[in-house]
């Protein structure tokens, strides 16, 4: 498959542009300002109409963008906006984009105590952070893309185990979850069509 990685310069992209790679997908790894990732494109990624030559040609989109901190922010609700309609424009469908476990706030598949406790005080701590992908599914929802979006708790840079789980629209139990893994889940959801326009929990095995 063409991919267009978004966010390719952070942890989470890094790993899906390598897996990506050496799975044998052509990767289009796009970052806002240039670093020492190798054979990556420079793009303004809240500004649809340049973005509609750069998806054009491509079968999916990957977002692994993400705030740089937990201050009120916007990153990703906008950069998503100006995305999907690009995507739209260039005729792109399929789009697999990571959100945050403590969006769901029905709290399904978790334990009590931590839903009572632990994700309340978490909420408050990021809530700018939550708020902002909590608007990006929105905007999702409200487009016409094949979307997918995946929910993981708290991402580590340990060695990824290979493995995970998912559950349709419920958190899952489990702390943290390495970003290797949540690499290869996105990578396995881009053609799954059960999950088109479905959110979904991701956690360890």
């Amino acid at each position: 498959m063409k991919l267009v990685v978004f966010g390719a310069s952070g942890g989470t992209g890094r790993e899906l542009v390598g897996q990506a790679r050496a799975a044998g997908h052509q990767v289009t790894a796009v970052v806002r300002t240039p670093g020492d990732l190798a054979d990556t494109v420079v793009a303004d990624i809240f500004d649809f109409p340049s973005l509609v030559p750069l998806l054009a040609g491509h079968d999916a989109v990957l977002s692994a963008l993400g705030p740089r901190g937990r201050t009120t922010t916007s990153v990703c609700s906008t950069a998503v906006a100006a995305i999907s309609q690009a995507m739209t424009e260039a005729g792109v469908r399929r789009i697999v984009a990571i959100s945050a476990q403590p969006v769901l706030r029905g709290g399904a598949g978790e334990p009590w105590w931590h839903r009572l406790t632990i994700l309340p005080l978490v909420r408050m701590i990021y809530r700018h952070v939550y708020r902002d992908l909590e608007r990006m599914e929105h905007v999702l929802a409200a487009s016409d893309t094949d979307w997918t979006v995946l929910r993981p708790p708290y991402l580590t840079d340990d060695p990824p185990s290979g493995r995970y789980r998912t559950a349709m629209e419920a958190n899952l139990s489990g702390w943290s979850l390495t970003r290797g893994d949540l690499a290869r889940a996105m990578l396995d959801t881009l053609d799954d069509p059960a999950t088109i326009r479905r959110a979904l929990g991701v956690g360890p095995a």
